[in-house]
């Protein structure tokens, strides 16, 4: 990861691997396969969480859709690069917001 924040500021990846699900909602389909929903809703976020970096996740939705997370990743110390982005994704005008 040291290597990759060499040259980029921001990494963007899925927080979640669909829209916000029902409550009463139990399983989840990821290609084809069903999966218990709420251990597999971590599924991109559980292998980011554990090396340290800072992440940020941020709301991202279409008019008439329901949102989905992306999350933002900055190299260590980097907090503030995470505000700004997540700020312009929240604008009207940003492909976020």
């Amino acid at each position: 990861m040291r290597e990759i924040f060499q040259t980029v500021d921001v990494l963007v990846a899925p927080t979640t691997p669909c829209v916000a699900p029902p409550l009463d909602q139990t399983t989840l389909e990821i290609d084809g396969q069903i999966f218990p929903l709420r251990p597999h809703l971590g599924f991109y976020t559980q292998p980011l969480s554990f090396i340290g970096l800072p992440v940020l996740s941020v709301p991202c939705h279409a008019p008439g859709a329901l949102p989905v997370g992306i999350q933002l990743l900055a190299a260590p110390y980097q907090e503030a690069k995470l505000f700004r982005v997540a700020h312009w994704l929240s604008q009207p005008s940003s492909p976020g917001g």
